[in-house]
Formats: structure tokens, sequence, C-alpha cells
């Protein structure tokens, strides 16, 4: 029998929801399969939620802020994981972390994902690797998006793979080359009009589809030139605060504001794949934006492809799985960062390894 590797992967997305965290067995009989064993996720408390998104306002320029919060985050990935292994009785080799991000500026080569390793590893026990986007950036990749490999490899039988999480990416093959790219933000906007009403996210979209489209709003938000440049591309928080919020912030009709967005978004999603033929392929739509049945909905009416919602632990937890696929290959020495995808000057087999110490 094909030797089985276990990984546990840990996300955290932009749109402040918590850690996925998902227990993985892998295996290859000339192709990757893959196996869930364990899934969880750790809801972030107020006092986490703030401290990570304030990370952002406080800037660079205060390294030893972000030095101490870069250990105490890596602490609180450590302690989780650790819960998750005996909450399970799971027997990984590696923890694979994605981390927080932070920062996200890949045209000034810096990109910033906080969880150090060190004391990620020390907390859980076991070897860890993280780290994944640095050794892209400073190639002059973006850095992002880092799960069409995992596309690629996991779910090939699906041409097209968008995920819709704090930002919509997509990624698909063109002539044997995986492309990859961020369409737009997605839910750290819907998120932050949904926290403005005291709502973790808006349910469904139930809010989004009781409004009704500001068409004044809609140009302006489709106009922006981002969507006319040519992949690779990526976004970060940077570009939500500088271009999205200040639309958005001295208003109060909550409703119609999120019912522009989501059309902002479908619309963006169905002009990323017009380009690819037939127009009537499977497109894998997974991240928590895939739940927003009137988002869906909306995607699907400005798209001939066909639209397909998997299963809830993919769903959830694709990401932290392809980052779990990610940390094995890295292990094997195997490339994990595609320069198709993020435009840098070769593949990367990207990611650093931690022992635990004690």
């Amino acid at each position: 029998m094909t030797k089985k590797t276990n990984i546990i992967g840990l996300m955290s997305g932009s749109s402040l929801d918590g850690i996925d965290l998902v227990d993985v067995d892998f295996w290859n009989d000339g192709k990757w399969h893959f196996e869930i064993v364990a899934k969880d996720n750790y809801d972030y408390d107020n006092e986490w939620r703030n401290a990570l998104s304030d990370a952002f306002l406080v800037g660079a320029q205060h390294a030893t802020a972000l030095q101490s919060l870069d250990i105490r985050y890596g602490t609180l990935l450590g302690q989780v994981t650790k819960q998750f292994i005996d909450k399970y009785n799971l027997h990984p080799e590696i923890v694979a972390s994605h981390g927080h991000t932070i920062f996200h500026r890949p045209q000034e080569h810096y990109t910033l994902q906080i969880g150090d390793g060190q004391a990620l590893a020390d907390a859980c026990g076991v070897m860890v690797i993280n780290d994944f986007r640095t050794e892209d950036v400073l190639k002059g990749g973006q850095g992002a998006p880092l799960v069409p490999i995992g596309d690629k490899l996991l779910f090939a039988d699906y041409p097209l793979c968008l995920n819709i999480g704090g930002i919509a990416n997509v990624s698909y093959d063109v002539d044997g080359q995986r492309i990859a790219y961020d369409i737009c933000i997605a839910n750290q906007a819907l998120n932050y009009l949904a926290n403005r009403i005291s709502l973790p996210y808006d349910k469904d979209g139930m809010s989004a589809r009781s409004g009704h489209i500001d068409n004044q709003l809609l140009t302006t938000l489709n106009s922006h030139p981002f969507y006319t440049q040519k992949h690779p591309k990526s976004l970060g928080r940077e570009f939500f605060e500088d271009n999205i919020k200040p639309l958005l912030e001295k208003r109060d009709d909550i409703a119609d504001m999120m019912a522009t967005l989501v059309e902002h978004i479908a619309i963006q999603i169905g002009a990323s794949v017009e380009t690819m033929r037939p127009s009537s392929l499977p497109m894998l739509i997974t991240g928590g934006g895939a739940k927003n049945k009137y988002l869906v909905e909306r995607i699907q009416a400005n798209t001939k492809h066909q639209v397909f919602i998997p299963a809830d632990d993919i769903i959830d937890y694709k990401e932290a799985l392809v980052f779990a696929f990610l940390g094995l290959l890295r292990n094997r020495n195997e490339i994990n960062v595609l320069k198709s995808v993020t435009g840098a000057e070769s593949d990367s087999c990207s990611g650093k390894i931690w022992y635990p110490t004690k």
C-alpha cells in the first residue's frame, strides 16, 4: 500500500473569522490523493481579533511591537494545535502554517505573515513549516495566491477553482500552465458592513438580498484600474483600506451597500472567467463566500460556467488543507509555488522549517 503522510494545516484568513485546523492524510499512486481525518475551527476572541486588525494600523515601523505579536501569535497557534492534536488523538508528522497576513506589498518586495515558527513548534511539539510567501516575493513574485498548486494536483477534476474568502481568487490551466490571481475584495468588505450592524457576517446573503443596488457606487467600484490589469496580480488589506472602505464608511444604508458589493464581486468574478473555453466548464467554489447563497446566485447569473458547491469540509477547510499540502511538498523538496501564478523569476520550494526545542 502507498505510504500515507499525515499533516496538520493551519489557516487564518483576512476576514478574521478564526483559525482553521485540518488533519489530512496524503498519498501518491501516480497522482495525489487526500483524506481529511479531523477538522476544527478556533474563533478569535475580541482581544485577538482587535490585536490582529490593529497590527495593520500600527505599521511596519513599529518593529518591536510586531515582533512581540509575532511570538505571541505563534504561541497561540501552537497551543490551539496541541489542543486539536489531543482532542482527536492525532499523530502528525508536520504542522504547516499559513500564519496571519498583516502586510502584503509585493510591489515593495515585502509581505508579512505572523505566527513565529519556533514558538509554534515549541508549543505543539511537532515540526513546523511556515512562511510560504517570502521567498517568492524576493524573487519578484506576488507571493500569492498559493493555493493553485493544490487546485492543480488535488482538485484536477475542476477546470476552474474559485475561492471566496476575504479576497476572491481564481485558478485554472492555460496550455498546461497554472494561472491564478486575486480578483477582488470579497468577505473583507461584506463582513465589515455586517460588523457595523453587530453581525459577524451576512448569513446566506439575506441582508444583501433585501437591499437595492446603488448603480453609482457599483460603477465606482467596477472602474478601479486593478480590474483591467493583467495577471499576475494580488490584493491585500491595503486595497480595502485605500479604495473600498472610504466609499462605505460614511453611509448607513447597510443592506444597499451589501447588495451593491455582492453585485460588484459577482461581476468581477464573471469577467475573470469569461475567456475560459468552452463556456460551460465546472467551477468549484470554496471559502466562506460559497455559503452566501445570494452571492452564489449572482455569480451564476454572471457566468455560463457551471457553479459547483462541494461538501462543507471542502468549503470550510480547503485553504488549510492546501497549506498542509504545501508543507508536504516542502518536506519532499518539491516545487510548491508556481512562477506561472505569481510572476516570480522561478518556481520555488518554499517554507521555513522549525523543530521543537523543548
